[in-house]
């Protein structure tokens, strides 16, 4: 055996599952969608799947709802957790790693479990409405159940953001503020002029993972709101859980996929046009 296959001997088992468990499934997903697997067996169609989705209006929906969660609840998140970093990082607060694991913790708690607790605290006769003095019935609400959804988004992931950019603070050279300050800076100046343009490749890092993410939402509506009321937080995820595991239409689910990836790598260009060409 020649010296430099060596390497790809040790490295072929992982190559196996990689092809196995990751690439093929991809390249199949792919040919699913150019065909009509609504017939027995499957047969070539190459407009049914992608002709269908210009026209469908529940896909449109979805994307809708999608767009409207990634326009609300990303910069929001985003600000909240840009906020949260820089108070994790003052020196003045006492108990730090105690506050950075408690914000963090929501990430690591199971996608039931704290689906479950909201929807039980967004229930008509829950903590929320007994805290409000109201007797709003969030989660069979068009606007309610939307902002439930938004508002579980932003509790899970705000602390997960936030320990992300508060790397990025850390690697801000802390010379850069003691000139500040000397030449009279105001720490809300100091703010704007030194951490937010310094933490700009670490946010829009942030912001590509975020729109992913968004684009791929499905626990949390399937789970608290099952998509409902209606349609009114049915998001691409969910529109693909249905046709593929409830209509048995893995051609169609298929396309669906492609179009949200195909939708990932529109935002992420765009991104990176308008805010990355420095970073």
């Amino acid at each position: 055996m020649k010296r430099s296959a060596t390497p790809y001997l040790f490295l072929s088992p992982y190559l196996a599952i990689f092809a196995l468990f990751w690439a093929w499934p991809i390249l199949e997903s792919l040919l699913l969608s150019f065909q009509n697997t609504r017939v027995s067996p499957p047969v070539w169609n190459l407009s049914v799947n992608w002709g269908r989705i210009l026209g469908d209006a529940a896909f449109w929906d979805a994307l809708r709802n999608t767009v409207l969660i990634l326009v609300i609840q990303v910069p929001l998140m985003l600000a909240l957790a840009t906020v949260l970093a820089v108070a994790l990082n003052s020196q003045l607060l006492r108990a730090r790693g105690f506050f950075r694991f408690a914000f963090f913790a929501p990430v690591v708690v199971g996608a039931v479990a704290y689906s479950a607790v909201f929807r039980l605290l967004f229930n008509q006769n829950g903590a929320v409405n007994a805290a409000l003095g109201t007797q709003l019935n969030w989660i069979f609400d068009p606007v309610g159940a939307m902002a439930v959804i938004i508002i579980t988004l932003t509790w899970r992931w705000t602390g997960y953001n936030a320990i992300i950019i508060l790397a990025g603070l850390q690697s801000i050279p802390k010379d850069i503020y003691e000139a500040a300050e000397i030449d009279g800076a105001s720490p809300w100046q100091q703010f704007w002029r030194i951490t937010v343009p310094s933490l700009r490749p670490v946010l829009l890092f942030c912001l590509v993972l975020s729109i992913i993410g968004t684009l791929q939402l499905f626990t949390e509506p399937w789970l608290i709101t099952n998509g409902g009321p209606g349609t009114a937080t049915t998001t691409l995820g969910v529109y693909l859980y249905r046709q593929g595991f409830q209509n048995i239409n893995f051609g169609y689910a298929s396309t669906i996929a492609y179009a949200i990836t195909l939708l990932a790598l529109v935002f992420s260009i765009i991104q990176l046009r308008l805010f990355g060409r420095e970073s």
